[in-house]
């Protein structure tokens, strides 16, 4: 006889975890399940070696207006204080520095702006001249010859110790067990990749590529690059395309302390390279991340391999291309996209990226750094073809009908308590089950009750 429950989340990343132990905490539905096509929880995107570990709340992040830093700061303070909540200090969440840096004039007149603006956000935002940067971070101010300091101003913007470092997979898992502690009924079905979902008289069947079928009053499914395909298979976000954004990783020694941000060029839609000391590798820093765009859902271990022609079908639409003609016609992305094409390549990759770490880093040698096999994952950036036009940030497609997808691309990990919060109000209603808001921000985000 098959299983059936109230609620099936299909991905069993940190978005999915989050949504799992919101609902097992503060609602009233007694019947959840995770189906999670690998062998364990969070094996990709929120793995450990996926992302770059860090809690994204707007403070140092240069491509976040105010307005956006607003929303992301309170997403933030959840995952944070769920971690501190729960004693998972140094652990799951780890304390550091953290500060985004303008290097040269143009980039420092930058800065200072960007600071007296954010002081509204984050009222004990700290200044650092590049003095007190050399203090905190020596190796950002070391010149190449390691001797003397760089001769180019440099100042920056951050804190001299935040909670800012989180490992997502520990945290998945946490979020997991606690869920599972609290209803002996939840489960966690591993090896359960979703082929088809079908209506059926009470919800929808999830059937497997192994032919395990499963049934739901409503399906949440938080399946990343993966979201996109089984929405379009059901006939839902028929208008929208999927941009595929592999990021890699170089590891140098473990010269910066903590997490060390750079101005972002506007024009370009990926992040900054910056420096993330590794908190679950002792003795190395991540510098990255490189971003290609690739036809792939996940890396897997070659570049040629794992070619997915589900994406094919999705993408398979001339206003698709278009768009990515059109980015390409701008000469400053034409040049960002070959240029990381050639990171990803031996022995000339790490050559053309030394020229980039070094504006962190200035002193680094071509034998301090090493590309970091394995580590990295794809980020969906969806295109929508009706605008013509990549649309950066979450997407969510709600059909009312009992069945929602998302797709959170960075900083998706940071915001998985905010879109369980989210989520959770759209299950219950639709289940007509309870809520307990006020309890949730009581305990994660007591500013919004104020």
């Amino acid at each position: 006889m098959e299983k059936s429950f109230d609620v099936v989340i299909i991905g069993g990343g940190v978005s999915g975890c989050a949504l799992f132990w919101t609902l097992s905490e503060y609602t009233n539905i007694k019947n959840i399940a995770i189906v999670e096509k690998c062998k364990d929880l969070a094996m990709v995107s929120s793995s450990a070696h996926a992302n770059s570990q860090t809690i994204h709340d707007g403070s140092i992040e240069t491509n976040y207006t105010s307005q956006k830093a607003k929303k992301v700061r309170l997403s933030a303070q959840k995952v944070e204080n769920y971690a501190l909540r729960h004693n998972l200090q140094n652990k799951v969440i780890f304390k550091t520095q953290k500060m985004a840096i303008g290097v040269g004039d143009q980039e420092c007149a930058f800065m200072k702006q960007r600071h007296e603006e954010f002081k509204d956000v984050f009222p004990d935002l700290e200044w650092f001249e590049k003095d007190t940067i050399k203090q905190i971070e020596p190796y950002v101010i070391l010149g190449k010859d390691g001797k003397s300091d760089r001769p180019e101003n440099v100042v920056g913007s951050g804190y001299k110790e935040a909670w800012c470092a989180m490992n997502f997979e520990l945290l998945s898992k946490d979020f997991v067990e606690r869920a599972k502690q609290k209803n002996s009924n939840n489960q966690v079905l591993l090896n359960f990749w979703v082929k088809e979902i079908r209506h059926n008289n009470d919800g929808y069947y999830l059937i497997s590529k192994s032919g395990e079928a499963i049934s739901a009053k409503f399906v949440l499914v938080n399946a990343g690059s993966h979201s996109l395909v089984l929405a379009q298979s059901m006939g839902y976000g028929m208008n929208l395309g999927c941009l595929p954004i592999a990021g890699s990783f170089y590891f140098v020694p473990d010269l910066l302390k903590g997490k060390v941000y750079m101005v972002q060029n506007p024009k370009l839609p990926f992040a900054a390279v910056h420096g993330d000391p590794d908190i679950s590798l002792a003795g190395r820093t991540r510098i990255g991340p490189t971003a290609i765009a690739m036809p792939k859902l996940e890396r897997s271990k070659h570049w040629y391999s794992g070619i997915s022609t589900d994406l094919m079908k999705v993408n398979f639409h001339r206003e698709i291309f278009g768009v990515l003609l059109d980015l390409l016609k701008d000469s400053e992305i034409r040049s960002y996209v070959f240029k990381n094409i050639i990171f990803e390549l031996p022995y000339l990759g790490k050559r053309l990226f030394l020229k980039d770490a070094q504006k962190l880093i200035p002193s680094l040698k071509i034998t301090d750094i090493e590309y970091a096999q394995g580590y990295g994952e794809v980020r969906p950036q969806v295109v929508d073809r009706t605008q013509k036009e990549l649309e950066l940030g979450e997407k969510k497609i709600i059909t009312n009908k009992g069945i929602t997808f998302n797709m959170t691309p960075s900083p998706g990990a940071t915001s998985c308590l905010q879109n369980a919060f989210i989520d959770t109000q759209e299950i219950v209603t639709y289940l007509n089950a309870t809520f307990d808001t006020e309890r949730f921000l009581r305990d994660l985000s007591p500013d919004e009750l104020n």
